[in-house]
């Protein structure tokens, strides 16, 4: 079951989609002065143009890449060493350093996600411009145009479609008629085989049907007498030639990027993108087998494309010193924001907590203890003993001498007092 969806129908890709769009239709305007309008060769041409604008973010995300490179063993280092820690003061400093590392190298944890995000509605509107091509080349739009108007009269059109071409989706005016743009992505979806079909359907549109499809079929052909609409397995020799090159050249161009890219095969998640980059080629090959054939041709395009691209970024990342690219991130990452002394904060807060820790053990040790409150009120009594012995009067002195005399005064002057 085909499900229509409306010629340039709104949404939320609908601005980078007409924009896309536009410049499918210069390409396609600029070949045919010479005699080469092809939709195919417009994919291929079209989406060399779009991933050459897309240079600079590519760029952007390989230097990431190199810096990561040499980046990564600290970052696995400061991993390790609070593995299994999960107090609050370890997961600080873990922050804490990790940042450190990525302000000492320039970089930021989403510098490599940033151009990946940024690319990703760019990629979802191309492939919709792809798979909907006559609602954006004006001159393939007119053929289409032409057997939709003359359909939109029939009666009984919708069920036609669904019961001999399983299509479903068509939508009415407020006549009550179907639109031609909802008439053309049903044509748009019909293979070789079907327009012969939908002539001998409607035998008072025969030419008219004939004469139309005739020209769509030159415009779709590619490589053989492939059509861009059909899919591969319709037509085993040479259909299957486009999903056996989708599955080489993603899976060269994956092998290509990872080389360059200089991954550690002892990083956390490597052996997971081993597996992906083995994977997903061959999910391109099963996609290509189910998809028409123009999403293919874009698909081995865009590999092709990449593996060249990525050769030339090698070849330019050669001749740069990563400690000069290392230097020019950190310079331009803070004119971008406010330098933090991540190093700082991290002394910082260790002498905090080594303060916090000397004031706890110096409250212990400033503690009145027992022991020393018994020492000196024993100390305290021997004193008041030795003073009350050394009041006492002496025996031994001779009477009537100075000694008698002045012993009896010290003895007067105990604090007794005079009776």
């Amino acid at each position: 079951m085909i499900n229509l969806f409306l010629t340039k129908s709104p949404g939320m890709l609908s601005p980078i989609t007409n924009l896309l769009g536009w410049i499918l239709n210069v390409i396609y305007e600029f070949v045919d002065l010479f005699g080469l309008g092809n939709a195919a060769l417009c994919i291929v041409l079209f989406t060399f143009l779009v991933k050459s604008l897309m240079i600079p973010l590519t760029i952007k995300q390989q230097k990431f890449s190199k810096i990561s490179s040499k980046m990564n063993p600290e970052l696995m280092k400061i991993q390790e060493k609070y593995k299994g820690k999960r107090d609050e003061d370890s997961m600080r400093k873990q922050q804490l350093e990790t940042q450190a590392v990525y302000q000492k190298y320039g970089a930021s944890p989403a510098s490599g996600c940033l151009p990946m995000l940024i690319t990703l509605p760019i990629m979802f509107a191309l492939y919709r411009v792809i798979y909907n091509i006559p609602a954006y080349i004006n001159d393939i739009y007119a053929l289409y145009a032409n057997v939709a108007a003359d359909l939109q009269k029939v009666s009984g059109l919708e069920n036609i479609l669904k019961d001999n071409f399983n299509v479903t989706g068509l939508v009415a005016n407020d006549a009550g008629s179907f639109t031609i743009n909802s008439i053309i992505d049903a044509l748009s979806k019909l293979t070789t085989g079907n327009w012969s079909e939908l002539a001998s359907q409607f035998p008072s549109l025969a030419d008219t049907i004939n004469s139309a499809s005739k020209s769509i079929m030159h415009i779709n052909s590619f490589f053989g007498g492939l059509n861009i609409v059909d899919n591969p397995m319709s037509k085993m020799w040479p259909g299957l030639i486009i999903p056996i090159l989708a599955v080489a050249t993603q899976w060269y161009s994956t092998k290509q990027m990872t080389a360059s890219n200089g991954m550690d095969q002892n990083a956390p998640g490597s052996s997971m993108m081993k597996g992906m980059n083995t994977f997903m080629p061959l999910m391109s090959g099963v996609f290509c087998l189910t998809l028409p054939i123009g999403v293919g041709i874009y698909w081995v395009a865009g590999a092709v494309f990449q593996i060249i691209q990525q050769f030339a970024i090698n070849k330019y990342f050669e001749k740069i010193d990563l400690d000069v690219l290392v230097e020019k991130s950190v310079e331009k990452a803070k004119k971008k924001k406010k330098h933090v002394d991540y190093e700082k904060t991290l002394e910082e807060l260790a002498k905090k907590q080594t303060k916090t820790l000397g004031d706890k053990a110096g409250n212990y040790n400033n503690a009145p203890k027992k022991s020393t409150i018994s020492s000196k009120a024993n100390s305290n009594i021997s004193s008041d003993k030795e003073d009350s012995t050394t009041t006492k009067p002496n025996t031994n002195y001779k009477a009537g001498s100075i000694a008698e005399r002045a012993n009896m005064l010290k003895g007067n002057n105990s604090g007794k007092g005079d009776k």
